[in-house]
């Protein structure tokens, strides 16, 4: 026997695992998933249907769900035992679709309301075509006694998918399963799944055997008893119903339906013999949470991996593309090309640049008569750097955008977030636009950086002879090619010594030290910026993983959930 107190103290273990269960949805579709979900379904059905019902009210009459294959005569051994038609039965199939509780008179407060099986909606009187899908009828009977309800469920094989589940669940939601089976199916594999279960579970058990030949009785249920006895269902009582002509109003021969509703009497009279059915099943019930419950579990915390490794990718993936922008800024890439060609044009003929080692004066002269006028202007060696640097950062933006998807495909749950979400694998539509504004404000921040550093009047005129723009460029220049520490011609060998020239006119008028730290503030600033577009990006792919519930604590808070119900069992 239970006590209402122990009753009590499981209920309230049992209602935390119930909303915690609840709370472990498995929204990312992964391998495996789909059985993660049937088994939080089942979970969810078995607490609802019954366990929570059953500890809030140990004294509401006993439920037989009376189950089994299709055409095995459920329908009609329910109307036999309460000798009223009271569910339909026929050679049509399936018969039984809206499920049929039989219950007293007096009984009937314990039903009407959703204490037990609160997702079907209740319905009374007469049964009709337009009962639905989610509905029980409820038939009173006082032919049945007081104490007990029968309700009869839809095969267990039906044709009907939704029947089939249906059956699942009102079989989880019974104290007692009145398993029918007949003489030619009783040992089909669909049938012994559930009895299994139901041995699993410590389910109180009561089998029917119909439509046996006379003959043949003694030899069938020896066999059947043989195959309960393997499944550890040894105590579970066979009633044996010979094949025979039904009645005239299609129900079995009194005499051979007689043993079986005695026995039901019996078990419905005695409080006692009820209580004992409860707790066996009340604790196979909790025994089977346990299990279930790490299974759901583990599928939770395959959740929580996959979410993981997915948002790790995108991470990875733009953590690489500013890698990429660094080393392209500093490998020499930059200078050549396009903005090669603006700086010999810049700076004047070829032959200037053999004379690279001359002195500084010769230098800031040469550079000074350009500024003037003779080769085109200093915006043009700006553009072509200003978009090198844009065409090397949207490059690797649009390349992280299609590596993300690439591994997100390959990765577990990415395929179904990917197309609930197309687009992805293209950087985002503001990002070019972007992009030129982070080039166009990085150039404005070295011209401030410029004008910081040529406060004093003497660093002043020198800048003022050779113009800020022009100094913002050379400036430019420097950071594309310093690798860490002065530049060296030999060691960059960026176009017969472009680099080391851009250099020495900054050095002649900033000296050495301030030329380093300009170049290591301006690339820094840099790649700030950029590591500020590239996680408003990420943050695309992060966003949609969010979408996702999922959280890490859920696994933890459901395995401690189900430790406190094991520990007040």
């Amino acid at each position: 026997m239970i006590s209402r107190d122990d009753a009590m103290s499981m209920l309230g273990a049992v209602t935390t695992l119930r909303d915690q269960v609840a709370d472990a949805t498995l929204p990312l579709d992964i391998p495996g998933v789909a059985t993660g979900r049937a088994t939080r379904d089942s979970l969810l059905k078995q607490l609802d249907d019954y366990v929570i019902p059953r500890l809030r009210s140990l004294d509401a009459p006993l439920l037989a769900v009376v189950g089994g294959s299709t055409g095995a005569g459920k329908s009609t051994l329910v109307n036999s035992i309460v000798d009223s038609q009271v569910s339909r039965s026929g050679v049509l199939r399936p018969t039984t679709t809206t499920p049929v509780l039989v219950h007293h008179p007096k009984d009937e407060r314990w039903f009407l309301d959703d204490r037990i099986l609160p997702g079907l909606s209740r319905v009374t009187g007469a049964a009709s075509e337009g009962d639905g899908d989610g509905s029980l009828r409820l038939v009173a009977s006082s032919s049945l006694p007081p104490g007990m309800a029968l309700l009869d469920a839809p095969d267990i094989d039906s044709v009907v998918s939704a029947n089939r589940a249906l059956a699942g669940q009102l079989l989880a939601a019974a104290d007692l399963w009145l398993f029918v089976t007949t003489a030619a199916r009783y040992a089909d594999a669909v049938p012994w799944d559930l009895l299994r279960q139901a041995s699993e579970r410590g389910t109180a058990v009561a089998i029917v055997l119909d439509r046996v030949p006379p003959e043949a009785m003694a030899d069938i249920r020896s066999h059947l008893a043989s195959m309960l006895r393997d499944q550890g269902l040894s105590t579970a009582p066979i009633f044996g119903i010979p094949e025979a002509t039904l009645t005239s109003e299609g129900r079995l021969p009194e005499a051979d339906v007689a043993r079986l509703r005695s026995w039901l009497s019996a078990l419905a009279s005695d409080a006692r013999a009820r209580a004992v059915i409860v707790k066996q099943t009340l604790d196979g019930a909790l025994g089977s949470l346990e299990e279930r419950t790490v299974s759901l579990v583990g599928s939770s915390r395959q959740q929580v991996t996959a979410v993981t490794a997915l948002h790790a990718t995108a991470e990875q993936s733009y953590r690489e593309a500013l890698t990429n922008v660094e080393q392209g800024m500093t490998d020499g890439t930059l200078l050549r090309g396009e903005v090669l060609a603006r700086w010999q044009e810049y700076v004047g003929t070829g032959e200037f640049f053999r004379q690279v080692e001359s002195t500084i004066s010769k230098v800031r002269d040469r550079i000074t008569a350009a500024i003037k006028g003779t080769p085109p202007p200093a915006g043009d060696l700006g553009e072509a750097l200003q978009s090198g640097v844009a065409a090397l950062i949207e490059s690797q933006g649009q390349g992280a955008a299609a590596t993300v998807v690439r591994q997100w495909r390959q990765l577990p749950g990415g395929d179904p977030v990917l197309a609930d979400h197309p687009g992805m694998a293209k950087a985002s539509p503001e990002f070019s636009g972007a992009v030129e504004r982070l080039v166009r404000d990085w150039q404005g921040e070295l011209l401030d950086m410029v004008r910081s550093e040529g406060k004093d009047r003497r660093t002043t005129a020198r800048i003022a002879a050779y113009g800020l723009n022009g100094i913002g460029v050379i400036l430019m220049l420097v950071v594309f090619a310093h690798t860490g520490g002065l530049l060296a011609g030999a060691e960059v060998g960026i176009a017969g010594g472009t680099a080391v020239l851009a250099q020495k006119v900054l050095e002649a008028i900033f000296g050495d030290q301030a030329v380093r730290e300009m170049a290591i503030r301006a690339r820094k600033r840099l790649l700030e910026r950029v590591s500020e577009l590239y996680a408003a990006e990420q943050a695309r792919y992060d966003g949609v993983l969010d979408g996702v519930d999922i959280r890490e604590d859920r696994a933890e808070r459901l395995a401690d959930a189900a430790a406190a119900v094991k520990a007040v069992r």
